[in-house]
Protein backbone atom coordinates (compact mmCIF):
# COMPACT_ATOMS: atom_id res chain seq x y z
CA UNK A 1 0.00 0.00 0.00
CA UNK A 2 1.02 3.34 -0.88
CA UNK A 3 0.50 6.92 -0.26
CA UNK A 4 -1.48 8.56 -2.76
CA UNK A 5 -3.73 11.48 -3.36
CA UNK A 6 -7.53 11.15 -4.17
CA UNK A 7 -9.92 14.17 -5.25
CA UNK A 8 -13.31 14.54 -4.23
CA UNK A 9 -15.17 17.65 -5.88
CA UNK A 10 -19.08 18.62 -6.24
CA UNK A 11 -18.42 21.58 -8.68
CA UNK A 12 -18.23 23.90 -5.78
CA UNK A 13 -15.75 22.87 -4.00
CA UNK A 14 -12.87 20.75 -4.19
CA UNK A 15 -10.57 18.81 -1.53
CA UNK A 16 -7.58 16.68 -1.94
CA UNK A 17 -6.81 14.00 0.69
CA UNK A 18 -3.87 11.33 1.31
CA UNK A 19 -4.48 8.18 2.99
CA UNK A 20 -1.16 8.96 4.47
CA UNK A 21 -2.11 10.46 8.09
CA UNK A 22 -5.95 10.93 6.42
CA UNK A 23 -4.78 14.58 5.48
CA UNK A 24 -6.38 16.75 3.67
CA UNK A 25 -3.72 18.36 1.71
CA UNK A 26 -5.76 20.61 -0.73
CA UNK A 27 -9.30 22.23 -0.03
CA UNK A 28 -10.63 24.58 -3.17
CA UNK A 29 -13.66 27.13 -1.75
CA UNK A 30 -15.09 29.90 -3.90
CA UNK A 31 -15.35 33.80 -2.54
CA UNK A 32 -17.98 36.45 -2.46
CA UNK A 33 -17.62 36.70 -6.44
CA UNK A 34 -20.46 34.30 -7.46
CA UNK A 35 -23.34 33.50 -9.41
CA UNK A 36 -26.63 31.70 -7.51
CA UNK A 37 -27.05 27.76 -7.63
CA UNK A 38 -29.00 24.85 -5.94
CA UNK A 39 -27.90 23.44 -2.49
CA UNK A 40 -30.06 19.88 -2.08
CA UNK A 41 -30.34 17.85 1.13
CA UNK A 42 -32.31 15.30 2.03
CA UNK A 43 -34.82 17.67 3.49
CA UNK A 44 -34.17 21.35 1.58
CA UNK A 45 -33.54 23.22 -1.56
CA UNK A 46 -31.48 25.90 -1.05
CA UNK A 47 -30.75 28.74 -3.43
CA UNK A 48 -27.57 30.08 -2.49
CA UNK A 49 -24.47 32.51 -4.14
CA UNK A 50 -21.21 30.76 -3.61
CA UNK A 51 -19.31 30.75 -7.06
CA UNK A 52 -16.69 32.83 -7.53
CA UNK A 53 -12.91 33.38 -7.35
CA UNK A 54 -11.63 30.05 -6.11
CA UNK A 55 -8.71 30.00 -3.45
CA UNK A 56 -6.91 27.25 -1.72
CA UNK A 57 -7.64 27.74 1.93
CA UNK A 58 -5.69 25.18 3.79
CA UNK A 59 -1.90 25.00 4.60
CA UNK A 60 -0.05 21.91 3.11
CA UNK A 61 1.99 21.02 0.77
CA UNK A 62 1.70 20.06 -3.37
CA UNK A 63 2.56 16.57 -2.78
CA UNK A 64 2.58 13.35 -0.09
CA UNK A 65 6.55 13.12 0.57
CA UNK A 66 7.16 16.37 2.96
CA UNK A 67 3.89 14.68 4.73
CA UNK A 68 5.67 11.63 5.15
CA UNK A 69 9.07 13.33 5.59
CA UNK A 70 7.79 15.51 8.81
CA UNK A 71 7.77 18.73 7.16
CA UNK A 72 4.60 20.65 8.41
CA UNK A 73 3.41 20.44 11.77
CA UNK A 74 0.65 18.30 11.64
CA UNK A 75 -0.62 20.24 8.34
CA UNK A 76 -4.27 18.35 7.54
CA UNK A 77 -3.81 15.22 9.48
CA UNK A 78 -5.93 13.55 11.89
CA UNK A 79 -4.23 12.82 15.43
CA UNK A 80 -4.59 9.93 18.01
CA UNK A 81 -5.15 7.27 19.50
CA UNK A 82 -5.63 10.51 21.90
CA UNK A 83 -5.35 14.07 19.97
CA UNK A 84 -3.94 17.08 22.21
CA UNK A 85 -1.19 16.78 25.51
CA UNK A 86 -1.14 13.92 27.93
CA UNK A 87 1.08 15.34 31.45
CA UNK A 88 4.38 13.16 31.11
CA UNK A 89 3.12 10.92 28.97
CA UNK A 90 1.77 9.12 31.54
CA UNK A 91 -1.62 7.75 33.17
CA UNK A 92 -2.92 4.70 35.46
CA UNK A 93 -6.37 2.89 34.18
CA UNK A 94 -7.68 -0.25 35.85
CA UNK A 95 -5.02 -0.44 37.71
CA UNK A 96 -1.91 -0.36 34.93
CA UNK A 97 0.51 2.53 34.59
CA UNK A 98 1.19 3.32 30.69
CA UNK A 99 3.97 5.24 29.24
CA UNK A 100 3.84 7.04 26.17
CA UNK A 101 6.47 8.67 24.27
CA UNK A 102 7.17 11.99 24.67
CA UNK A 103 7.50 13.65 22.06
CA UNK A 104 6.98 17.41 22.94
CA UNK A 105 8.72 17.40 26.01
CA UNK A 106 7.81 17.23 29.05
CA UNK A 107 4.40 15.82 27.43
CA UNK A 108 3.27 13.21 24.87
CA UNK A 109 1.54 15.10 22.17
CA UNK A 110 -1.41 13.88 19.61
CA UNK A 111 -0.69 10.27 19.89
CA UNK A 112 3.43 10.04 20.35
CA UNK A 113 6.11 9.80 17.92
CA UNK A 114 4.36 7.40 15.29
CA UNK A 115 0.21 8.66 16.06
CA UNK A 116 -2.40 8.24 13.53
CA UNK A 117 -0.65 10.85 11.23
CA UNK A 118 2.70 9.05 10.17
CA UNK A 119 0.86 6.22 9.24
CA UNK A 120 -0.72 4.82 6.08
CA UNK A 121 -4.61 4.62 6.30
CA UNK A 122 -5.93 1.52 3.88
CA UNK A 123 -8.94 3.47 0.97
CA UNK A 124 -11.47 0.89 1.97
CA UNK A 125 -14.04 3.24 -0.29
CA UNK A 126 -13.38 5.55 -3.12
CA UNK A 127 -16.71 7.66 -4.71
CA UNK A 128 -16.02 10.76 -6.69
CA UNK A 129 -19.60 10.64 -8.28
CA UNK A 130 -22.51 12.93 -7.24
CA UNK A 131 -22.18 11.75 -3.91
CA UNK A 132 -18.32 12.27 -3.22
CA UNK A 133 -16.62 10.83 0.01
CA UNK A 134 -13.84 8.73 0.77
CA UNK A 135 -13.44 5.85 3.80
CA UNK A 136 -10.27 4.72 5.35
CA UNK A 137 -9.27 2.66 7.85
CA UNK A 138 -6.30 2.09 10.52
CA UNK A 139 -5.67 -1.04 12.63
CA UNK A 140 -3.93 0.45 16.07
CA UNK A 141 -1.93 -2.80 17.40
CA UNK A 142 -1.78 -3.03 21.59
CA UNK A 143 0.97 -1.37 22.84
CA UNK A 144 1.58 0.86 19.24
CA UNK A 145 3.01 4.50 20.89
CA UNK A 146 2.39 2.65 24.68
CA UNK A 147 -1.32 2.57 24.46
CA UNK A 148 -3.05 -0.25 25.52
CA UNK A 149 -5.50 -2.76 23.32
CA UNK A 150 -6.04 -3.13 19.76
CA UNK A 151 -8.49 -0.06 18.07
CA UNK A 152 -10.22 -0.25 14.63
CA UNK A 153 -10.32 3.13 13.33
CA UNK A 154 -12.00 4.68 10.51
CA UNK A 155 -12.86 8.01 9.14
CA UNK A 156 -14.99 9.08 6.06
CA UNK A 157 -14.95 12.55 4.32
CA UNK A 158 -17.68 13.43 2.17
CA UNK A 159 -18.99 16.62 0.44
CA UNK A 160 -23.08 16.09 1.69
CA UNK A 161 -23.84 19.40 -0.19
CA UNK A 162 -22.40 21.88 -2.63
CA UNK A 163 -21.15 24.07 0.42
CA UNK A 164 -19.93 21.59 2.81
CA UNK A 165 -17.03 18.96 4.14
CA UNK A 166 -17.80 16.26 6.20
CA UNK A 167 -15.94 14.06 8.42
CA UNK A 168 -17.28 11.31 10.18
CA UNK A 169 -14.56 9.59 12.54
CA UNK A 170 -15.77 6.16 14.10
CA UNK A 171 -13.00 3.79 16.63
CA UNK A 172 -13.91 0.77 18.72
CA UNK A 173 -11.56 -1.39 20.91
CA UNK A 174 -11.14 -5.10 20.79
CA UNK A 175 -9.78 -6.31 23.47
CA UNK A 176 -8.52 -4.03 26.10
CA UNK A 177 -9.95 -0.45 27.52
CA UNK A 178 -8.12 2.36 26.07
CA UNK A 179 -8.38 6.40 25.91
CA UNK A 180 -9.33 7.46 22.54
CA UNK A 181 -9.68 11.07 21.23
CA UNK A 182 -9.54 12.21 17.52
CA UNK A 183 -9.18 15.29 16.08
CA UNK A 184 -8.84 17.06 12.51
CA UNK A 185 -5.62 19.55 12.57
CA UNK A 186 -6.22 21.41 9.28
CA UNK A 187 -4.38 25.14 9.31
CA UNK A 188 -7.28 27.22 7.71
CA UNK A 189 -6.57 30.69 6.09
CA UNK A 190 -9.83 31.95 4.41
CA UNK A 191 -7.92 34.12 2.63
CA UNK A 192 -5.56 31.85 0.56
CA UNK A 193 -3.34 29.60 2.18
CA UNK A 194 -0.58 31.98 0.67
CA UNK A 195 -2.25 35.04 2.19
CA UNK A 196 -0.08 35.75 4.76
CA UNK A 197 -1.27 35.74 8.53
CA UNK A 198 -5.17 35.31 10.34
CA UNK A 199 -4.53 37.20 12.69
CA UNK A 200 -7.32 40.13 11.06
CA UNK A 201 -10.02 36.79 10.33
CA UNK A 202 -12.75 37.48 13.26
CA UNK A 203 -13.95 34.08 14.96
CA UNK A 204 -17.30 33.20 17.47
CA UNK A 205 -16.78 30.28 19.61
CA UNK A 206 -19.87 28.83 21.26
CA UNK A 207 -17.77 28.24 24.24
CA UNK A 208 -18.29 30.03 27.76
CA UNK A 209 -15.40 28.27 29.12
CA UNK A 210 -12.19 27.34 28.29
CA UNK A 211 -9.44 25.07 30.53
CA UNK A 212 -6.90 26.83 31.71
CA UNK A 213 -3.24 25.48 31.26
CA UNK A 214 -0.04 25.46 32.93
CA UNK A 215 3.83 27.12 31.70
CA UNK A 216 3.61 23.28 29.90
CA UNK A 217 0.06 23.97 27.82
CA UNK A 218 -1.01 21.50 30.21
CA UNK A 219 -5.03 21.79 31.78
CA UNK A 220 -5.14 22.75 35.64
CA UNK A 221 -8.11 21.17 35.66
CA UNK A 222 -10.14 24.51 36.29
CA UNK A 223 -13.05 24.53 33.78
CA UNK A 224 -12.93 29.11 34.04
CA UNK A 225 -15.32 31.18 32.80
CA UNK A 226 -14.37 33.53 29.29
CA UNK A 227 -16.24 36.52 30.43
CA UNK A 228 -14.09 39.47 30.79
CA UNK A 229 -10.80 37.74 29.48
CA UNK A 230 -9.20 37.54 26.10
CA UNK A 231 -10.78 33.84 25.95
CA UNK A 232 -14.12 35.32 25.20
CA UNK A 233 -15.31 35.02 21.71
CA UNK A 234 -18.89 34.49 22.80
CA UNK A 235 -19.62 37.83 20.33
CA UNK A 236 -17.94 37.80 17.03
CA UNK A 237 -14.28 39.85 16.97
CA UNK A 238 -10.98 39.49 15.13
CA UNK A 239 -8.26 37.13 16.52
CA UNK A 240 -5.72 40.06 17.07
CA UNK A 241 -7.91 42.21 19.04
CA UNK A 242 -6.70 40.71 22.52
CA UNK A 243 -4.00 38.15 21.48
CA UNK A 244 -1.21 39.77 22.95
CA UNK A 245 -2.76 39.41 25.98
CA UNK A 246 -2.45 35.59 25.78
CA UNK A 247 1.52 34.54 26.00
CA UNK A 248 2.63 32.88 22.67
CA UNK A 249 -1.07 32.99 21.12
CA UNK A 250 -4.32 31.10 21.38
CA UNK A 251 -3.69 27.24 22.03
CA UNK A 252 -6.45 26.44 24.84
CA UNK A 253 -9.37 23.94 24.87
CA UNK A 254 -12.27 25.63 24.79
CA UNK A 255 -15.51 24.16 25.99
CA UNK A 256 -18.46 24.04 23.78
CA UNK A 257 -21.17 24.62 25.74
CA UNK A 258 -23.95 27.05 24.58
CA UNK A 259 -24.08 26.63 21.08
CA UNK A 260 -27.33 25.85 18.81
CA UNK A 261 -27.62 22.03 18.47
CA UNK A 262 -28.99 20.94 14.29
CA UNK A 263 -29.32 17.54 13.50
CA UNK A 264 -27.45 15.96 16.58
CA UNK A 265 -24.21 18.28 15.95
CA UNK A 266 -23.65 21.75 18.19
CA UNK A 267 -22.54 25.16 16.45
CA UNK A 268 -18.95 25.52 17.45
CA UNK A 269 -16.99 28.31 15.70
CA UNK A 270 -17.61 30.70 12.62
CA UNK A 271 -14.36 31.89 11.51
CA UNK A 272 -14.42 35.25 8.48
CA UNK A 273 -11.94 36.69 6.42
CA UNK A 274 -12.51 40.29 5.40
CA UNK A 275 -10.62 40.31 2.16
CA UNK A 276 -12.55 37.59 0.58
CA UNK A 277 -15.62 37.48 2.49
CA UNK A 278 -15.20 33.76 2.67
CA UNK A 279 -17.05 32.08 6.30
CA UNK A 280 -16.65 28.63 7.55
CA UNK A 281 -19.37 27.48 9.68
CA UNK A 282 -17.74 24.14 12.13
CA UNK A 283 -20.28 21.77 13.88
CA UNK A 284 -19.62 18.49 15.99
CA UNK A 285 -20.66 16.64 18.71
CA UNK A 286 -17.24 16.49 20.36
CA UNK A 287 -17.26 18.49 24.15
CA UNK A 288 -14.29 20.30 23.45
CA UNK A 289 -12.32 22.26 20.71
CA UNK A 290 -8.90 23.31 20.47
CA UNK A 291 -8.69 26.74 19.20
CA UNK A 292 -4.54 27.32 17.85
CA UNK A 293 -3.49 30.27 15.71
CA UNK A 294 -0.53 28.27 14.21
CA UNK A 295 2.24 29.84 17.18
CA UNK A 296 4.93 27.38 16.18
CA UNK A 297 4.69 27.71 12.63
CA UNK A 298 8.11 28.83 11.49
CA UNK A 299 9.00 29.14 7.71
CA UNK A 300 7.93 26.41 6.40
CA UNK A 301 7.61 25.87 2.63
CA UNK A 302 4.56 25.20 1.49
CA UNK A 303 2.54 24.59 -1.97
CA UNK A 304 3.93 26.54 -5.12
CA UNK A 305 6.68 27.69 -2.53
CA UNK A 306 4.66 29.78 -0.02
CA UNK A 307 6.42 30.22 2.80
CA UNK A 308 4.24 29.54 6.07
CA UNK A 309 5.10 31.91 9.31
CA UNK A 310 3.83 31.51 12.34
CA UNK A 311 -0.38 32.68 12.46
CA UNK A 312 -0.03 31.99 8.92
CA UNK A 313 -3.30 29.48 9.74
CA UNK A 314 -5.66 28.51 12.67
CA UNK A 315 -6.81 25.12 13.80
CA UNK A 316 -10.27 24.18 15.33
CA UNK A 317 -9.37 20.65 16.46
CA UNK A 318 -13.06 19.29 17.96
CA UNK A 319 -11.91 16.82 20.87
CA UNK A 320 -11.69 15.67 24.25
CA UNK A 321 -10.44 17.92 26.70
CA UNK A 322 -6.26 17.38 26.66
CA UNK A 323 -5.12 15.28 29.07
CA UNK A 324 -8.23 13.99 30.14
CA UNK A 325 -7.28 10.85 31.33
CA UNK A 326 -5.54 12.37 34.16
CA UNK A 327 -8.39 14.60 35.28
CA UNK A 328 -11.33 12.69 37.01
CA UNK A 329 -13.64 15.97 36.41
CA UNK A 330 -13.14 16.01 32.72
CA UNK A 331 -15.59 14.03 30.38
CA UNK A 332 -14.18 10.77 29.98
CA UNK A 333 -12.32 9.41 26.70
CA UNK A 334 -12.07 5.90 27.86
CA UNK A 335 -13.71 3.29 25.86
CA UNK A 336 -14.28 -0.21 27.22
CA UNK A 337 -13.68 -3.27 24.64
CA UNK A 338 -16.96 -3.04 22.09
CA UNK A 339 -17.35 0.62 22.94
CA UNK A 340 -17.43 2.71 19.65
CA UNK A 341 -16.31 6.19 19.75
CA UNK A 342 -18.18 8.38 17.20
CA UNK A 343 -16.73 12.05 16.36
CA UNK A 344 -17.95 14.25 13.37
CA UNK A 345 -17.15 17.59 11.97
CA UNK A 346 -19.10 19.58 9.49
CA UNK A 347 -17.57 22.37 7.97
CA UNK A 348 -20.00 24.56 5.90
CA UNK A 349 -18.67 27.37 3.93
CA UNK A 350 -20.68 30.57 2.56
CA UNK A 351 -19.93 34.13 2.01
CA UNK A 352 -20.92 37.14 3.95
Amino acid sequence: MAAELYELTNGTITVKITNFGATITSLLVPDANGAEFLTRSPTLILLQTLKGNLADVVLGFDTVDPYQKGAGRYFGCIVGRVANRIKEGKFTLNGLDYSLHINNPPNSLHGGKIGFDKVLWEVAEYNNDKFPSITLKYHSKDGEEGYPGDLSVIAKYSLPSGTSLKLEMEAVPTNKATPVSLAQHTYWNLAGHKSGHILDHSIQIWASHVTPVDENLIPTGEIMPVTGTPFDFTSERKIDSRIHEVPVGYDHNYVLDCGEKRCGLMHAAKVKDPSSSRVLNLWTDAPGMQFYTGNFVNGVVGKGGAVYEKHAGLCLETQGFPNAINQPNFPSIVLQPGEKYKHTMLFEFSNV
